[in-house]
């Protein structure tokens, strides 16, 4: 079966449902998005890791998992979704050391948390996708990389019914500060490690660069 390769679209916040997440992944080369529910801290990891000006003080689990598996010269080479039960996605991590080839099996949000990490290609069964991948409504081009508000609301009823875990991000406005001030507060964020604050305020600031 043929493997079609996943880009990130983003991470939709359900606003009805307290600490529901999903993971928009597009097709490379279609049209199709394929979301997965995931849990507040796999979101906010992977979060951190798409957002490259935010740096923790102390490093996450998968940061840590990084920086272990760069000591022992560990390269995780690819992500492959590979199996869909009951609405479960299961993956697996494609490792490589002195040569030899090693495949872990893996939670999808932690294997994409890791993937962004080592910047490995994220990949699933063209079968997979026929199954769960929808189409959405596209955005302008120069908002291609953000989810639009018709899509919000198609994903709110995808999440809607599912449980979910930890606590809703910050939703304060924050056009009213200057810039002066929304790095201040971006600092003291990163420094209590309250990355979605950081990821709202960081958001604030890249709008008026």
């Amino acid at each position: 079966m043929s493997l079609v390769r996943l880009n990130i679209k983003g991470i939709s916040y359900s606003q009805t449902q307290n600490g529901a997440y999903a993971l928009i992944l597009s097709e490379m080369d279609g049209e199709r998005k394929l979301p997965i529910v995931i849990g507040a801290f796999e979101a906010q990891s992977i979060a951190i890791a798409l957002e490259k000006e935010i740096k923790p003080p102390r490093p996450l689990t998968h940061d840590l998992f990084k920086n272990f598996a760069d000591r022992f010269e560990i390269v995780i080479k690819q992500v492959i979704i590979h199996k869909l039960v009951d609405g479960v996605f299961y993956s697996s991590i494609i490792c490589e050391r002195d040569g030899l080839e090693e495949i872990v099996d893996a939670r999808t949000s932690d294997a994409i948390a890791l993937a962004l990490r080592f910047n490995a290609p994220i990949f699933t069964y063209k079968g997979i996708l026929d199954k769960a991948g929808i189409f959405l409504k596209t955005t302008p081009k120069k908002k291609k990389d953000k989810i639009s508000k018709d899509e919000e609301s198609v994903l709110e009823e995808l999440i809607g019914g599912e449980d979910k875990e930890s606590v809703a991000p910050s939703k304060q406005n924050f056009s009213k500060f200057s810039l002066k001030e929304l790095n201040e507060m971006l600092d003291e964020a990163v420094d209590n490690e309250d990355y979605e604050r950081a990821a709202s305020i960081r958001d604030e600031i890249s709008k008026r660069e």
